[in-house]
């Protein structure tokens, strides 16, 4: 606990006189949008990163605990998807004076809700496509493109987003997905700080193991 403070995931402004870094949890009007607790954004008005999100589109943006959200990060919503299976791309039927009705979902490239784990670390001035699944502990380099579902604890990066490599072996990744550390009450979580920022992995990685079979 430090300063005798304990985290409030309530509070908009988690570093005291910055009002740079936001809390995004708080902020969010869109019932389409669910962010889970202490996951941060490095700026402000979380909302207006998150585009063509229409309530037709029926799509939700959900996005877990703990993740790292960086300046200049976007979410494309499918609203930004224009019909394919035709001669012509145009949405006539969204502009006036053409003879054109809205087609069905079904006729458009809806491609579902866009989820992202949870201690995700999205850098700075990355889009996110429609329909993109991004797992637990991945990593996503700046000025990425996303377009396609990224597995947990997976580093990638470019444009579109390849993958670099993975962040743990095997075994460490079952042991993190079975933890999922972010799901323990704030007590255990500091308690758990020295193991979840130490790099000695080998170490760590019993120390975890005998952590979760108590």
């Amino acid at each position: 606990m430090k300063n005798r403070t304990m985290p409030d995931p309530n509070k908009i402004y988690p570093i005291p006189g910055v009002k740079t870094l936001t809390y995004i949890k708080p902020t969010i009007k869109n019932p389409n949008i669910i962010v889970g607790e202490f996951t941060y954004f490095g700026d402000t008005d979380f909302e207006s990163h998150v585009s063509h999100h229409y309530d037709f589109c029926e799509d939700k943006l959900i996005i877990g605990k703990f993740c790292q959200i960086a300046k200049g990060v976007n979410f494309i919503m499918n609203g930004a998807n224009h019909q394919m299976n035709a001669v012509s791309t145009f949405p006539f039927y969204i502009l006036e004076g053409w003879n054109q009705q809205a087609p069905s979902l079904s006729e458009m490239p809806i491609k579902g809700n866009t989820v992202v784990g949870n201690d995700v670390w999205i850098g700075q001035n990355t889009t996110i496509l429609p329909g993109v699944k991004i797992g637990d502990g991945a990593i996503i380099g700046a000025n990425s493109t996303v377009g396609s579902n990224v597995p947990p604890y997976t580093i990638v990066a470019g444009n579109p987003a390849k993958e670099i490599r993975k962040r743990f072996d095997d075994e460490m990744i079952k042991i993190l997905e079975k933890l999922q550390w972010w799901n323990l009450d704030v007590d255990e979580i500091n308690k758990l700080i020295p193991i979840l920022t130490c790099s000695d992995l080998e170490k760590i990685k019993n120390k975890l193991k005998t952590f979760l079979v108590k």
